[in-house]
């Protein structure tokens, strides 16, 4: 779709920048084989349209709901998944649960999980500019607590990622939406 519309733009700019008079049968000619070109791709829909769907495919749904989608969609580890699960961590929780000598969150955070173990999680924050903060922490702890090294839960909030989160296609994020079920 974005080479028929920088095709017709092209082609705008040729014929409105010209100082010869252009052939209207060319231009027509050079249109339809645009258009040809587009519809054996299967990416023939105007711009307008393909927006307004875009909209209304997701306007029924909350800002946190495609957040939520948005985030699985770009960092969830297994995309194959029966059932989206959000739990809201505040600020102040330990990291670790089952460690009494655990770091703590230093903001509320969203932990993201597949139904199944294997289909990993994702802890973050939001910063309200498209721009999330990944923590890298699992969502089951396995080991011997208390952990040894006494900056193992500094490390983790020191070393927090700053993702920016793309929109995605809202087809996507509306099928993912439909499996959230939130936990808190």
């Amino acid at each position: 779709m974005k080479v028929v519309i920088y095709l017709n733009l092209l082609l705008l700019l040729v014929v409105g920048c010209s100082d010869k008079a252009v052939d209207q049968n060319k231009v027509s000619e050079s249109n339809t084989a645009v258009e040809q070109t587009a519809a054996e791709s299967d990416e023939m829909v105007p711009v307008e349209e393909s927006v307004k769907t875009e909209e209304q495919g997701l306007s029924e749904y909350s800002d946190e709901q495609i957040e939520y989608a948005r985030v699985w969609l770009q960092l969830g580890p297994n995309q194959d998944i029966d059932g989206l699960y959000v739990e809201r961590i505040p600020a102040g929780a330990p990291l670790n649960p089952k460690d009494e000598t655990s770091g703590v969150y230093p903001e509320d955070v969203i932990q993201l999980s597949g139904s199944r173990l294997v289909d990993g999680s994702i802890t973050y924050s939001g910063n309200g500019d498209g721009t999330i903060n990944v923590y890298n922490v699992p969502k089951r702890w396995d080991g011997v607590y208390p952990v040894e090294d006494e900056n193992f839960y500094k490390d983790i909030i020191e070393g927090t990622e700053r993702v920016y989160i793309e929109t995605g296609n809202a087809g996507e994020v509306a099928a993912l939406i439909e499996l959230l079920e939130d936990h808190t």
